[in-house]
């Protein structure tokens, strides 16, 4: 049975006459006249005694008839709450975001979106990549702001920038010298890494992978934070990669050095829950943080991803 037919055997009721509860419906008269025996025939009873003129509900076709409206105002009333909900801008939101974002993507965006969205309240949580899909999946938090693609049948992803590594390098580092890097120039064991678990480590070292091996630096570290590794960095110890928001021009231009196109960038998006339905809230956030970001971080074709795999 559907709604659709519950909609027939009402318009019968109102007009008792098939040619004119077809026009009310926008159907043809034997199309409406199918469905309605479907329906009799699927559920096991006569709705209408048609012998009588004009044609009449039965018994339990009245009751049947009663139970249909209150079925479609039950159907209306859930799509308005859905509709409802799909639009207002309000209530309280978790919000998951990784390491490698969150000191530099927050605090760009987050005093606008608070002032622009009163009666939002967002609790944000620092988490990694696979607690963030975790929690969607078992609803503890609503939304995730992270790196993509997923391929996570349960998660949809809403891109929102491209965001290019930089190489990070001491003053006076010989690589340096280049205008624009290329990843075979990179020695991998002068690189500095963050630790397991963090998905910026494994971009990272994709970026690498097909570096000449060197002479190492004399230790092994791998740090949980960017800051750290760039701190590092400044006193001569190795180099690094880097994304772009996380570097300040005004300090970091002395070590930074961008990659020949195609550069190698993280597509970040938010991602939420397949059954996820706060629309209204998803294009709010992804539209503050878009006014924040430089416009080049924003159009896909400018940059071309690089290949993780």
């Amino acid at each position: 049975m559907t709604l659709q037919q519950f909609e027939y055997i009402i318009a019968l009721d109102e007009y008792r006459h098939y040619v004119t509860a077809a026009e009310h419906c926008y159907v043809s008269q034997p199309n409406l006249t199918m469905q309605v025996k479907k329906l009799e025939v699927e559920i096991g009873v006569r709705i209408f005694d048609r012998d009588k003129k004009p044609l009449q509900p039965t018994e339990i076709g009245k009751e049947i008839i009663l139970r249909a409206r209150q079925i479609l105002r039950e159907s209306k009333q859930l799509k308005e709450f859905v509709t409802h909900e799909k639009e207002t801008l309000e209530g309280e939101y978790t919000v998951g975001i990784i390491p490698t974002l969150a000191p530099y993507l927050l605090p760009q965006f987050l005093p606008s979106f608070i002032k622009e969205n009163p009666k939002i309240h967002l609790k944000i949580r620092e988490l990694q990549t696979s607690q963030i899909i975790s929690q969607l999946e078992n609803g503890i938090i609503d939304i995730g702001i992270l790196v993509t693609p997923l391929n996570e049948s349960a998660i949809r992803e809403i891109p929102v920038f491209y965001e290019p590594f930089l190489l990070y390098l001491p003053e006076h580092h010989r690589l340096l010298n280049e205008k624009l890097m290329l990843a075979e120039d990179l020695d991998p064991s002068e690189v500095l890494v963050l630790d397991e678990g963090h998905c910026f480590r494994e971009q990272a070292l994709s970026i690498c992978k097909g570096a000449k091996h060197g002479s190492s630096i004399g230790f092994e570290y791998q740090s949980g934070s960017i800051e750290a590794l760039k701190s590092l960095v400044q006193k001569g110890v190795g180099y690094t990669l880097v994304p772009e928001l996380s570097v300040s021009p005004a300090q970091d231009d002395v070590h930074i050095r961008r990659f020949t196109n195609p550069q190698p960038v993280r597509e970040v998006s938010i991602v939420v829950h397949n059954s996820y339905i706060k629309e209204s809230v998803i294009e709010r956030l992804k539209e503050t943080i878009q006014k924040v970001i430089p416009t080049q971080l924003l159009e896909k074709q400018s940059i071309v991803d690089f290949d993780w795999n």
